[in-house]
């Protein structure tokens, strides 16, 4: 399994966000997470993505613990086996968007020209080439969301994470965007878990798993 994780509970004061929460996700697999506002959703994926521990339960990234690994060894790790795209692109506006989806390649030790080389290829197939010397700023919403999925999939990583990833977009580029994840998983074998409220983009997924009070019910 790519992806497993087993026992998972979460408390946040007296409220407990998720209970007993099991998953098993394949390489190459995307997965869809789907429940009404407060059902755990985004608290389950800052755990899977290592943002977030757990207060029990255990994760498996490709055979790894990252819980267990020291501050150091977990950033690393997050670096080169995790993506992560969310709702707000969270780019940095005096960069170009060549050079934020190069950022977590440098971060990695890559070479710039390595980078800038990977990058580019990954600019051609999201169609943002012309694009890319633009700073955020100049960039559509459709286009700086592109840039986010880059920057995600620089360091070829083992999963990515997706938090709302089109809920800031119009319809036209939410469709764009949805039909991008499933060429880039035809193409790279890329594994995605997606956390959505668009139904769409949910039952488009290999699986939809639904959310309800902190437990997984499908």
């Amino acid at each position: 399994m790519m992806l497993k994780a087993s026992g998972i509970y979460k408390r946040f004061g007296d409220l407990e966000v998720l209970s007993d929460v099991n998953l098993e996700i394949k390489e190459g697999e995307v997965v869809s997470i789907v429940g009404s506002s407060g059902a755990g959703k985004t608290t389950l994926l800052q755990i899977l993505g290592t943002l977030e521990s757990p207060d029990q339960g255990s994760v498996q990234i490709n055979g790894t613990d990252p819980f267990s690994l020291s501050e150091k060894k977990l950033a690393r790790f997050r670096n080169q086996e995790i993506g992560f795209i969310f709702q707000f692109h969270q780019l940095l506006p005096e960069f170009t968007a060549l050079e934020n989806a190069v950022l977590p390649a440098l971060i990695k030790g890559d070479s710039l020209p390595e980078a800038q080389k990977r990058a580019g290829e990954l600019f051609d197939l999201l169609g943002i080439s012309a694009r890319s010397g633009h700073r955020p700023k100049e960039l559509s919403g459709g286009e700086q969301q592109r840039v986010a999925v880059a920057r995600s999939l620089i360091n070829r990583p083992a999963v990515v994470f997706a938090d709302e990833p089109s809920g800031n977009l119009d319809s036209k580029n939410s469709e764009e965007l949805h039909r991008l994840f499933f060429d880039l998983r035809d193409r790279f074998g890329q594994t995605f878990v997606i956390v959505t409220h668009n139904e769409s983009l949910a039952n488009m997924a290999d699986r939809k798993l639904v959310m309800k009070d902190g437990k997984l019910l499908a």
